[in-house]
């Protein structure tokens, strides 16, 4: 659908916030915490950005963009194209990050952009009253995007600054060390944030740690990737799709002429998931829970242990 930019803020350094509403001043389709919606930019270029506002609101969206310096990838054309007045093509939200609502406490993790979906389960848990805390890692108070909505949650909101040294923030194991019963853990940042807390969280049981990632974690030299040569097999026609090294089977199947929808083609938006019924794929996405492993694999990540993955394309 489309949407006008009514506004365009400049949040934190090189954080960008863009109010996004209905062109004929009606009302947006509406968004549960945690969700997020795809942006066509040109190119053609799809990219998700979570939604950061109040999710009572049905009147705009809210989107926070990172551009890091010397980017030049989608986020930094965003910073230097899109001004007030611009049209944007956009998805209606969808959401793999809900928040589990019912819950006795909430400890929302927050490093750098990776505050954007957790500032929108905020809202939504200070409307119900829940009791929860957001802790808001970054490099300095100038580098804090939101500041102003954050204050409003008074003791609620806790900002740690760095300065860059991540040895000198938020002390993780402390803060997660005690697991109490009842509560529910969400937490979205950079890579190294995401494995500090998985680290410190590890003794917290499964269900009650929920997290996103903006990227998939890069394969490391040595890991499990499976063999260098296998085949899919579609289940329906039975015919086999060749697959070498460097390519995904995402990459693969478009080439044979599936229509196959995927907007981030790192293991994060799970479009492309797909059943698979025989052969042990290696998922390497950071998506998937440990019980949909069981049932499913997301064609732009997966590859495969044995030489042909039965798949329901």
């Amino acid at each position: 659908m489309e949407v006008r930019v009514s506004r365009v803020g400049r949040e934190a350094i090189g954080t960008k916030s863009y109010e996004l509403v209905d062109p004929e001043g009606g009302e947006l389709p509406p968004f549960a915490a945690g969700a997020h919606i795809d942006v066509l930019l040109p190119g053609p270029v799809m990219r998700q950005f979570s939604l950061c506002n109040d999710p009572a609101e049905r009147h705009r969206y809210v989107i926070a963009v990172f551009a890091e310096p010397g980017s030049r990838g989608a986020s930094r054309l965003l910073h230097r194209k899109v001004r007030p007045g611009a049209r944007l093509v956009v998805s209606r939200p969808r959401n793999r990050f809900p928040l589990v609502e019912g819950a006795a406490r909430y400890l929302l993790l927050a490093g750098g952009i990776g505050v954007t979906p957790l500032l929108s389960m905020a809202y939504r848990l200070a409307a119900l009253g829940a009791d929860f805390t957001l802790h808001y890692c970054t490099k300095s108070l100038r580098h804090t995007a939101f500041r102003a909505p954050l204050r409003a949650f008074g003791d609620a909101a806790v900002l740690h600054h760095d300065g860059g040294d991540p040895a000198r923030g938020l002390d993780m194991k402390k803060l997660l060390a005690g697991y109490r019963p009842g509560t529910l853990l969400y937490h979205c940042g950079p890579l190294g944030f995401m494995d500090a807390v998985r680290e410190a969280a590890a003794h917290w049981p499964e269900s009650s740690v929920h997290c996103e990632y903006f990227a998939a974690p890069p394969s490391e030299a040595g890991e499990d990737n499976g063999l260098d040569d296998f085949a899919i097999r579609d289940r329906r026609t039975g015919k086999l799709y060749p697959v070498g090294p460097g390519q995904s089977i995402l990459a693969v199947l478009r080439d044979a002429g599936f229509e196959i929808g995927n907007s981030c083609e790192s293991g994060r938006c799970g479009i492309c998931r797909r059943p698979y019924l025989k052969g042990e794929p290696v998922h390497r996405d950071t998506l998937l829970t440990e019980s949909e492993r069981g049932e499913f694999i997301l064609l732009c990540r997966a590859r495969s242990r044995t030489p042909v993955l039965v798949v329901e394309i």
